[in-house]
């Protein structure tokens, strides 16, 4: 599996505390070897989101991905569930 950045992804990666980087880091892993492994309850969104998926982080932050095909995930967003309603499809 291969798993890619977006631009938009890694901008508000960047914004994030140290701590929650830091629970990326550890969350990504994980996330590599089974992306649907119950501690980062995975989840399919839906209205203008329903084509992505997201991940939980720690803190109410998630993680916003899609699959672009069988072996290619995007990391399309980071952020808190908040900030859902300002995401949009791009």
């Amino acid at each position: 599996m291969r798993i890619d950045y977006s631009s938009r992804f890694k901008r508000s990666f960047n914004k994030l505390p140290a701590d929650l980087q830091n629970d990326f880091d550890q969350k990504i892993k994980i996330f590599f070897n089974n992306s649907f492994n119950p501690s980062l309850k995975t989840h399919k969104l839906r209205g203008n989101l329903a084509s992505y998926y997201a991940f939980y982080l720690r803190d109410g932050y998630r993680v916003l991905f899609e699959f672009e095909d069988d072996n290619n995930i995007l990391l399309v967003n980071i952020g808190g569930h908040n900030d859902y309603s300002k995401w949009s499809k791009r």
